[in-house]
């Protein structure tokens, strides 16, 4: 079985960390190069940033937030937003990213994650899924454009097509618990965890040290994720990883 892996968030806008409630209210959380040195030195064993600024001078942004990231830590990191073609994706891995994130870009297009996979790896192709519960369906129906727009499709069947077509991890947002710090949604991370062979890294809820541990038991989730709580120091990433330890949790 892998270790199980701790994954700080950043979501950067105009080249600042900020962070809101589902996009809104957004406050600045600190300077991302900063803020990723420290994790890394902290023990994080990965870092994820989401570049929200929309614009092309966001992209320019973000280009060089990664560069200069790339110089600061030594753990792999995650880029996402606005990523919609494959020269995106070689920008930023050429700027030091590890792996890219896609979203909203794959749902509009699957094809994406095929020539992503066949040009850089499926280790490098994350499948990024914002999932909210239906109770029409009795299941979760994938949303884009940063949770704003309802697709139809269910998420079970779009993460097993993302699987197929050469992801190599899906990074799992729960709408319904993102924000709330009540907890990790585990009865969504079981379903697709069970329903990929691939890393599933769970988001969205995350409000104390006892939630990773109930994410990585009940929710069998390979990584967890989160942002509010590292970024205001609510859970320091030591702390977690000796708590998690602690109760038999194979951990980096």
């Amino acid at each position: 079985m892998l270790a199980k892996r701790i994954i700080p968030c950043l979501d950067v806008k105009d080249g600042r960390v900020v962070k809101g409630v589902n996009f809104v209210n957004l406050r600045d959380a600190g300077d991302p190069v900063e803020l990723a040195a420290l994790y890394d030195r902290e023990g994080a064993d990965e870092l994820v940033f989401l570049d929200i600024s929309a614009s092309h001078e966001g992209r320019a942004t973000m280009v060089e937030v990664v560069k200069q990231t790339a110089g600061e830590i030594a753990i792999p990191f995650t880029v996402g937003g606005g990523i919609s073609q494959v020269d995106d994706m070689k920008r930023m891995l050429r700027a030091g990213a590890d792996k890219i994130g896609i979203n909203t870009a794959a749902v509009l297009n699957p094809q994406l994650i095929a020539d992503g996979a066949r040009r850089f790896g499926s280790q490098c192709i994350v499948v990024a899924v914002d999932a909210k519960y239906n109770p029409e369906w009795g299941e979760w129906e994938v949303y884009t454009h940063g949770g704003r727009k309802a697709t139809g499709i269910r998420a079970l069947a779009w993460v097993r097509e993302a699987e197929k077509l050469g992801a190599g991890e899906i990074l799992l947002t729960s709408m319904d618990a993102d924000g709330t710090k009540d907890g990790f949604d585990l009865p969504l991370t079981r379903a697709v965890g069970g329903a990929v062979g691939i890393p599933v890294i769970a988001s969205g809820g995350a409000g104390d040290i006892g939630d990773f541990y109930e994410v990585f038991t009940e929710g069998q989730a390979d990584a967890a994720l989160a942002a509010t709580v590292f970024h205001y120091k609510e859970i320091a990433v030591p702390d977690l990883k000796q708590d998690l330890k602690a109760k038999g949790v194979e951990i980096r």
